[in-house]
């Protein structure tokens, strides 16, 4: 925004200058764009964009979901497994060393380096399900950067899935997933990647590349590696030959378990490939890149049986445990009371449990059962009720029960009740990370006990959190045993840090000694586990394990520091330290849940490398040139190519809503003059929207008079505005840009006789339907149409000129604007709907949620009040409620591609939207990755660049559809899905009233 009208990005950040903090990034980020390394790199890979070494790169990936943080020395982004290769080629002969990260969602510090990382979440994504003989989608490949609820969605419509689930599933990736071993909620050990993985394209630290899958797969390694074979072949002889060892590797990974290598691979297999195979699954990085996957999928079970026991103890819980994996529980978890309070305000959440006061020894237990039958759900419902005490016979209420029985719940098969139940509990990491004190880091840690004695193992657990000062939170996976538990730590108070210590050398003793558990059951080993893993495993084990890593990796070029490292104080170094920013960014965990769906994460920063960046200028005490540095890139990176879609609050399991940040940042930004300026506009808005409306009338003329020569000069014209005013001001001219609408069509309905008002968004007001498409027109005119053709009466008033939902005001910050608007708004809506009495029909996605929720804060109390007299529905509810019932029959099409927009997500309506495509083909296709595409009212015309790499992924997938028509519900969203495809896409509104027409007018 600098260099926009009367605008500052540091008077919109708005922080004065405070003491620097430890732990801050020093002022070698500043030289490294001049540094060898980066220099070598450009060169071995060919492509600038490929290296990241600026200030802002290297800040936004020193900080993942762990209580680490480091900043890269160097940052590439592969786009292939050839770029891989070249990479550890290239580290083996210059000695620097590899961290591969994906997802960033690891919560060790796996994914972090002080030398080169390499990010593969970019470009090494896409998953494919196999041919089978019969269809079933039994087998899925999925490259390491493909996010897993996403190669999920493919299997889910063959009625499969993968059989790791880990929490973070909408955001970890698939190689994250194999390398961390990472397993979840139903997963057990039986499914994990170690037993589902079915072959895998391995990148050795020579740059050999073994396919494991290949029926020459071990005559290929032997030939290009010999040595390494032969090590192999002879750790395999030791370690058999050693049965007590060979018996305690067995008996150690019958349970989760993700401390060490899987050196029960050399037990399972003969052929050193598939060695290699298992091997890679846990080693976190240290032993191979895994450039691609083929898993054997599990089946998803259509039905489910869902049951939340309330207990009176955790140990009572705890004791069901056994009896429940009996009786053939697939998923069993456990809650203590700590846990459900700091959960009670989870949408979900039963009544109970916001009764829990700080004395509440309560606990639950969640547990499910998936199936296609209903008769296996009642066989589970019948023996699991007698294990927890609710049999037949047993009060509902709880009274008198017997001793461990459950005092509450019972099974349902509502799927909104079931989900809430499991919000409960999937959002605990974040919404206790969120509740953690101002300046503290959350770690988490998970321990594996058997599961028949997990009841003992609770009670120790949580009394040694009490012992240290920790937070005496107890969870997990109980069916398998593993327990999660959390620490608040401010990593700037050595006191602190030393509390840590201490507490994590008597959980060891714990785990070990008395239990001989896992000292880390999915979230694998990382830093704060490396120093005990030979306390764990022994002297012989770990021996091994160390020949496994010097055989493959002998100069130590992959992950270096991470997992098997001699420093007994990597875990207590590095830590994150967390300053606050007096924002709703201070209850963010840096989980990365946001990213996956957010608009520029292909392009700048993320939602979590946004707050990350913030907390980074906070360590430099707002000042300094590294301080100074990052500002200025922020500007862009930051503020302007944020959507401020609201995508990342749906994401974020504690609703922190980044773009509302940003869209603050802007407000803050601009000066008095500017602010005064926009709200001129906004008066004088039914001059501007008659005048913008003129405008792509005119520039339609030029288009169709010269062709792509037209299409230059109007390009022109708009950079040369945007060079003058400022590119957050200005909007550049799109070949997609449509002519100009028609008048808004006269309704024969008056507010005395209407059963709706229709409220014409200013969008449609100036832009027309798709150019060149035959029988084109308007959403306002498809419904007007539609509404008469079912007997409803649509009004639309004859003074909306002057009227905008607000939302230009609101994502450029232009707060006067905004409030002017936003009251002008409502009084108008008010008197046109008769004092509320009529339903306000709003005809796009977006503009929906501008007058229903977004203009609220902007408003007084006086008209606060006229607000909430309002019914406001958007068109594609509407229509589906109140026009569909009374349509005729449709002439469906074949196949229709739908983009739920990010306001539906918002509004809850996506399910509206995909009704009326259910209505106009017989069948639907939602793209996998139908995130947000960026278009974000105006800002796909201030930033192109942003609604394209944010439909990148989409734009592939329906390039490979056959389909008869493409739709959504907001007319800018539209616009931006046609210029990034090359499809048609309209309104859904307007297809339905092309497919109901009488057969006389189609």
């Amino acid at each position: 925004m600098r260099g926009s009208v009367g605008s500052d990005i540091r008077r919109g950040l708005g922080r004065p200058p405070a003491p620097p903090m430890p732990g801050r990034a020093g002022a070698e980020v500043l030289d490294a764009a001049g540094a060898r390394v980066a220099a070598d790199l450009r060169a071995l890979l060919g492509d600038d964009h490929a290296v990241l070494d600026t200030p802002l790169d290297l800040v936004r990936y020193a900080s993942d979901a762990s209580p680490y943080r480091m900043v890269p020395r160097v940052v590439v982004v592969a786009r292939d497994t050839d770029d891989v290769v070249r990479l550890v080629r290239w580290a083996r002969a210059s000695g620097h060393g590899l961290t591969f990260r994906a997802g960033g969602t690891s919560l060790n510090g796996q994914s972090q380096s002080d030398d080169v990382l390499v990010d593969v979440r970019r470009h090494l994504t896409g998953a494919e399900v196999l041919e089978d003989a019969d269809g079933s989608g039994t087998r899925l490949r999925a490259r390491p950067g493909h996010v897993v609820a996403r190669a999920n969605s493919l299997l889910r419509r063959h009625g499969r899935r993968l059989g790791p689930d880990p929490a973070s599933s909408a955001a970890a990736t698939i190689g994250g997933v194999v390398a961390n071993n990472a397993s979840g909620m139903t997963c057990g050990v039986v499914r994990n990647s170690y037993h589902t993985l079915e072959s895998a394209t391995l990148v050795l630290a020579s740059g050999t590349v073994v396919d494991t899958a290949a029926p020459d797969a071990d005559d290929r390694l032997r030939a290009a590696e010999p040595a390494l074979c032969a090590e192999l072949d002879a750790i395999r002889r030791d370690l058999r030959a050693d049965t007590a060892l060979a018996d305690r590797i067995r008996r150690k990974f019958s349970i989760k378990n993700t401390s060490g290598f899987h050196l029960d691979a050399f037990l399972d297999e003969d052929s050193n490939a598939r060695t290699l195979r298992g091997l890679a699954v846990g080693s976190e990085g240290t032993l191979a890149f895994v450039a691609d996957t083929v898993w054997r999928t599990v089946p998803l079970g259509r039905r489910r049986t869902t049951a939340l026991f309330r207990f009176a103890t955790l140990h009572d819980a705890a004791a069901a445990v056994p009896g429940l994996n009996a009786a053939g529980a697939e998923a069993v978890e456990i809650m203590d009371a700590a846990s459900l309070r700091a959960a009670a305000h989870t949408a979900g959440a039963p009544a109970w449990v916001a009764s829990l006061g700080p004395d509440a020894t309560d606990a639950a237990i969640l547990t499910e059962v998936r199936a296609d039958d209903d008769a296996a759900l009642e066989d589970f419902e019948t023996k699991a009720r007698v294990v927890v005490g609710r049999g037949e016979g047993a009060d509902d209420a709880g009274s008198a029960p017997a001793r461990g029985a459950a005092v509450g719940g019972d099974f349902t098969r509502d799927p909104a009740l079931a989900d809430g139940y499991w919000a409960v509990r999937s959002g605990l990491l974040a919404i206790i990370g969120a509740a953690r004190p101002d300046g503290t880091a959350l770690i988490t840690e998970d321990v594996v006990v058997p599961p028949d004695r997990l009841a003992d193992a609770c009670g120790d657990l949580e009394a040694l959190l009490v012992e240290h000062g920790f937070l005496g939170a107890v969870n997990g996976h109980a069916s398998a045993g593993n327990v999660h538990f959390y620490l608040y730590l401010d990593a700037s108070q050595p006191d602190q840090v030393a509390t840590y210590r201490a507490f994590m050398t008597d959980l060891v003793a714990l785990v070990v000694d008395r239990y001989d558990g896992s000292l880390k059951g999915e979230h694998g080993t990382g830093r704060n586990m490396a120093p005990f893993v030979e306390r764990e495993w022994g002297a012989d084990a770990v021996g091994l394990m160390w020949r496994v890593k010097r055989a493959l990796d002998p100069h130590g070029i992959l992950a270096p520091g991470v997992f098997l490292n001699d420093d007994p104080e990597v875990a207590f170094r590095d830590l994150k330290t967390m300053p606050t920013l007096g924002s709703e960014f201070d209850r963010c965990i840096e989980c990365g849940f946001c990213e996956p769906v957010c608009p520029s994460r292909n392009l700048t920063t993320t939602p979590r490398q946004r707050i990350v960046l913030q907390r980074e200028m906070a360590r430099q005490g707002w000042s300094g040139e590294v301080e100074a540095a990052l500002v200025d890139a922020y500007e862009y990176a930051g503020v302007n190519t944020c959507a401020g879609d609201s995508s990342c609050a749906i994401a974020c399991p504690v609703d922190i809503d980044t773009g509302h940040v940003m869209k603050q940042v802007r407000r803050d930004a601009w000066s008095p003059t500017a602010q005064r300026v926009g709200a001129e506009v906004a008066r004088r808005w039914g001059v501007g929207s008659a005048g913008a409306r003129v405008a792509v009338g005119a520039a339609d003329v030029v288009r169709r008079g010269l062709g792509g020569a037209g299409e230059a000069a109007l390009a022109g014209v708009t950079n040369a505005g945007r060079a003058l005013l400022g590119a957050d001001l200005v909007p550049r001219w799109l070949n997609a840009i449509p002519g100009p609408a028609p008048s808004v069509p006269t309704t024969r309905a008056t507010q005395q006789t209407a059963d709706a008002v229709l409220f014409a968004a200013c969008i449609n007001r100036i832009f027309g339907p798709p150019p060149g498409e035959r029988d084109a027109l308007t959403v306002t005119e498809a419904l007007v149409a539609l509404a008469e053709r079912a007997g409803k009466k649509l009004w639309i008033p004859g003074d909306l000129g002057d009227d905008c939902c607000a939302t230009i005001w609101q994502s450029k910050g232009l707060d006067a604007g905004n409030r002017l608007m936003a009251a002008r708004l409502v009084e108008d809506l008010h008197r046109w709907s008769d004092g509320g009495r009529l339903p306000v029909v709003v005809d796009a996605a977006s503009c929906t949620l501008g007058v229903l929720e977004e203009v609220v804060p902007h408003l007084d109390d006086a008209h606060r009040a006229l607000h909430d007299d309002l019914t406001v529905l958007d068109a594609t509810t509407w229509v589906l409620r109140e026009v569909v019932p009374g349509l005729g029959e449709a002439a469906r099409l074949g196949a229709v591609v739908v983009h739920p927009t990010c306001s539906m997500h918002t509004l809850g309506i996506a399910d509206d939207l995909r009704g009326l495509a259910a209505l106009v083909a017989d069948h639907v296709v939602e793209p996998v990755v139908a995130t947000c595409c960026g278009t974000a009212g105006d800002r796909a015309m201030l930033h192109p660049e942003l609604t394209e790499t944010a439909t990148l992924e989409e734009a592939a997938e329906v390039a490979g559809v056959v389909a008869d028509a493409w739709v959504s519900g907001n007319r800018t969203c539209e616009l931006g899905l046609e210029h990034d495809t090359g499809k048609p896409y309209e309104s859904v509104v307007v297809t339905l009233e092309r497919v109901t027409r009488p057969p006389s007018a189609r």
